[in-house]
């Protein structure tokens, strides 16, 4: 089995970008950890970071003819923007997991709209890195559209 991480816009910048909200652990240390879990599951994981659409969307193009079996997505700000990533998902088919760092539905108003939403199968949101595990979890193992 094959999994995708992707991560939008300004997720490099953990541990640096407002640590009271997304934590002091920095991004390679969310990738350590990822990479460990996806050992311990025994399965494939490519993590993948851009800070621009276009990337995004190819990515997660590119995972359909890589025969990736499923994406851990955390959009990030274009969460709230981005038709074209939620095409993109829908488009490629592949078991998608939503996830996001801080609990989004405590946050700005502007970030209560989800596009990429109504293309996954489930949203994790508010459990820092532990979300990351436990969609890769979800995806090794599905219990059900939640």
């Amino acid at each position: 089995m094959k999994l995708l991480v992707l991560n939008g816009p300004n997720l490099n910048f953990l541990g640096i970008r407002e640590p009271a909200i997304y934590g002091s652990g920095t991004y390679e240390d969310l990738c350590t950890l990822i990479r460990a879990h996806a050992r311990k599951l025994g399965v494939e994981v490519e993590i993948f970071q851009s800070n621009h659409e276009g990337d995004l969307v190819d990515a997660i193009q590119n995972a359909f003819y890589q025969k990736v079996d499923g994406i851990v997505f955390n959009p990030a700000a274009y969460t709230h923007t981005s038709v074209a990533i939620l095409d993109a998902v829908k488009a490629v088919g592949i078991p998608t997991i939503e996830v996001h760092i801080s609990n989004v539905a405590a946050r700005e108003e502007f970030r209560q709209k989800s596009f990429v939403r109504a293309a996954c199968r489930k949203t994790i949101a508010g459990k820092g890195f532990q979300g990351y595990l436990e969609a890769m979890d979800e995806l090794v193992h599905p219990r059900g559209k939640a």
